[in-house]
């Protein structure tokens, strides 16, 4: 059988992590090229794929039907090869892989894709991501090792839905609200990894799944260690501790210096101002035209990022280019942005702030209290939106706060995925979205030119077609925004070099940290000597 490493296209080939003789030494003592020790800002509070646990793949505990490489591609993963379409796209049948088995030794087949994608969808099991799958009406096992999916439309994007890990049918036997389910906390899978120990707000250990279908990692254990604090993993990463982690990029610049370096990858990543439409203020179309003329998306790419990202104006970056429309932007024009609020009745008082009808041009604008990057972004907008009459309001809150208060308040989103350019904005954009999900269309934006465009481009199968519905997306948000997106955000990274062999650049989605990052395809090094 041929193993992952096998399977990895010519694009992926393994080169060192760059590093001398003389600069591979670490004050971690007894430095394994077997063992790794990473540190993460963010600790997942689920592992179960059915609650949104690597929705976008690279889940080091379970595998999808496909994969993401690094060049943006989905190749087989539990698939042994891509999967077939009819013509219209509606029905799409995937041969499995043989001799796989899961962490505890049951055996992989059919059935259990079928639990899989049919808990995905069934009310009962209570998943997160079932709006994901609305375009999903069944999926049949058609032997032991070939499923069929029958979609309600055609969706030239379902390969982009077969990343999501596979569970084992015995875990899914009951159908439960799945955040009730044991696989929260210890996960069965068939990936490379299987998690020894978590120990909540402190650490996890993965290890090697010595029967791995692609052969059994090298690097045979790892240790994340949780720290929320950007400062404190750049302090501990230059006094030698961990061997690599995730970093704003300013901040992993300063201290990606021998014995480690600094990474920095592309994404789909957007930070974006998300402006509750049913507020007073930023509901008038006018207000949310002018916010975006108004800020300065070059200045912030320059200093908060130290220029490792690319300007957002909707949620589709360059990288898409052949769905990407470029003409749907707004240039920084904070006279015109003034000129239009005059227009519109938005009159300036004696302290600066504008005023209508007796509403004060007042809102505030949520980060998360743990993300510096996102309080620098939210500090930058305020800024910016004062400089044409706002008062704009910050409030650092913890998640669970955000959740509650999102839709009355702005907050800075992040998000993304270069899977498709369907998964990209409908979620984020489509009216239909709206209460299926704390992050989905949060805004409460609406638009039936958007929504239109936007069910006409997931219908279509041929590409050609599929990206001028796209564009005309894009363009229709840009006349009439519900967001402010501001940049596209390249993910930062220190790495302790000369150790390993295998790392390779990849395009990331939203998520990152210690799954993604450097060590998207760490199953795949190898030992530099």
């Amino acid at each position: 059988m041929l193993n992952r490493r096998t399977l990895m296209t010519s694009s992926l080939a393994a080169f060192a992590l760059a590093g001398t003789a003389c600069s591979a030494p670490s004050n971690r003592s007894g430095t394994d090229p077997g063992s790794m020790l990473l540190a993460d800002g963010y600790e997942p509070s689920s592992l179960n794929p059915l609650l949104g646990y690597a929705r976008y793949g690279a889940a080091k505990f379970y595998d999808g039907l496909l994969a993401f490489d690094g060049n943006g591609e989905l190749h087989p993963a539990l698939a042994v090869e891509q999967p077939t379409p009819d013509e219209q796209a509606r029905t799409w049948t995937v041969r499995l892989r043989r001799g796989v088995t899961f962490h505890d030794g049951a055996p992989f087949d059919a059935h259990d894709v079928v639990a899989t994608y049919r808990a995905a969808i069934d009310p009962d099991y209570a998943s997160t991501i079932s709006s994901d799958l609305s375009m999903l009406d069944e999926v049949e096992a058609v032997d032991e090792h070939t499923v069929r999916f029958a979609l309600n439309i055609p969706y030239a994007a379902w390969p982009s839905r077969m990343v999501m890990g596979i569970l084992p049918r015995s875990a899914l036997s009951e159908p439960v609200p799945q955040d009730r389910s044991p696989i929260n906390t210890a996960p069965v899978g068939t990936g490379p990894y299987r998690l020894t120990e978590w120990r909540q707000g402190e650490r996890m250990i993965w290890k090697a799944n010595e029967n791995y279908w692609g052969g059994a990692p090298a690097v045979g254990k790892i240790t994340v260690v949780f720290a929320t604090d950007d400062n404190t993993r750049a302090q501990r990463v230059q006094a030698g501790e961990f061997d690599g982690t995730v970093l704003p990029p300013r901040l992993a610049e300063q201290v990606g210096t021998a014995p480690y370096r600094t990474i920095h990858h592309d994404t789909a990543d957007y930070r974006a101002i998300a402006l509750p439409n049913d507020q007073p203020v930023t509901g008038d179309p006018v207000v949310r035209k002018a916010l975006n003329l108004a800020v300065n998306r070059s200045a912030m790419i320059s200093s908060l990022l130290g220029g490792h990202g690319t300007p957002a104006h909707t949620p589709v970056p360059e990288s898409m280019d052949t769905y990407h429309e470029p003409a749907a932007r707004f240039d920084f024009d904070q006279q015109r942005a003034r000129r239009m609020l005059d227009e519109a009745g938005w009159r300036t008082g004696a302290d600066g702030v504008r005023h209508k009808d007796g509403t004060e041009a007042r809102f505030t604008v949520m980060y998360f209290a743990d993300d510096t990057l996102r309080k620098q972004f939210a500090q930058a907008f305020a800024s910016d939106a004062g400089k044409v009459g706002f008062r704009v309001e910050l409030a650092g809150v913890q998640r669970s706060e955000a959740a509650e208060r999102i839709g009355t308040d702005a907050i800075v989103l992040g998000g993304g995925s270069p899977l498709d350019p369907d998964i990209q904005m409908y979620s984020a954009l489509h009216s239909s979205m709206i209460g299926t999900g704390t992050y989905k269309n949060p805004a409460k934006y609406r638009n039936s030119r958007v929504d239109s465009a936007l069910d006409a481009g997931r219908r279509t199968v041929e590409t050609a077609e599929r990206a001028r519905h796209y564009k005309e997306a894009q363009r229709a948000y840009a006349e009439d925004p519900g967001l402010v997106y501001l940049a596209f955000i390249q993910h930062s990274y220190v790495v302790r070099s000369g150790i390993w062999n295998g790392y390779a650049s990849v395009v990331e989605p939203h998520t990152h940290g210690t799954t993604w990052g450097p060590w998207w395809n760490v199953e795949d090094w190898t030992p530099a000597n």
